[in-house]
């Protein structure tokens, strides 16, 4: 990270369609600081546009929505480039919901409920590449990984289709399956770099090789295959 990024304030995208709901969220990060709400959308659509139009950091977005909701929206705004991390922002933290954004490719999911400084914690973390998980929701997935229930995709589009989770894995350097078992541990970045001996921006580069050759979209869905194939230990 450059001297400039680091001072930047992180860019946020609300995607709600209660404007009640969006004019809560942003009196919250309002008061903290180095975030700032950069656009608001009331439906997916509109979300993926604003997005486009110009980059953000964070998209925190509601599951449902009219004209696109927030699962059909979460593939379009990683399609992006530069893309935001995705976080959905609901009341409904069923299981159904969690699985489909956790695979569809968010890299968080937090209910409504949850506190004003987790919210502000997650979109720090979600800025930083980290995956943000409801405590609400935690214990669910975590449960769902165990049982082998809850998987990663099989890989992205380079990744040849008939290509398993454990080839994947077997593609890594020792290095890079060291940093796959930490993710699947649910370390952040500062970890990482404390223990892997590196500085931040290698750090982030080295979990950016991870999830391209492991075809997978964000760290948690890097975390699921790292539980899958038994690195997540």
């Amino acid at each position: 990270m450059t001297e400039s990024s680091a001072t930047a304030p992180i860019r946020v995208l609300l995607a709600d369609d209660e404007a009640t709901v969006r004019a809560g969220v942003r009196l919250i990060l309002r008061h903290a600081e180095g975030i700032e709400v950069v656009a608001e959308a009331s439906n997916g659509a509109e979300a993926v546009e604003l997005a486009a139009r110009a980059p953000v950091d964070v998209a925190l977005v509601d599951i449902r929505m009219p004209v696109l909701d927030g699962l059909a929206a979460i593939e379009k705004l990683l399609a992006l480039d530069p893309h935001p991390a995705v976080v959905m922002l609901t009341t409904f933290g069923d299981e159904a919901n969690v699985i489909r954004a956790l695979q569809a490719g968010a890299g968080g999911f937090l209910l409504k409920d949850d506190g004003p400084q987790e919210l502000i914690s997650a979109v720090r973390a979600a800025a930083e590449g980290d995956a943000v998980l409801s405590p609400g929701v935690t214990g669910m997935v975590v449960r769902r990984m165990l049982d082998g229930s809850l998987h990663a995709p099989r890989g992205g589009a380079e990744q040849e289709a008939d290509a398993t989770p454990e080839q994947l894995v077997a593609a890594l350097s020792e290095q890079e399956r060291q940093v796959l078992s930490m993710l699947g541990q649910g370390m952040p970045n500062l970890e990482l770099s404390l223990r892997l001996g590196l500085g931040p921006d290698a750090v982030k580069t080295l979990v950016s090789e991870v999830l391209a050759k492991t075809g997978t979209e964000s760290r948690v869905q890097a975390a699921l295959l790292a539980a899958r194939v038994g690195l997540a230990d």
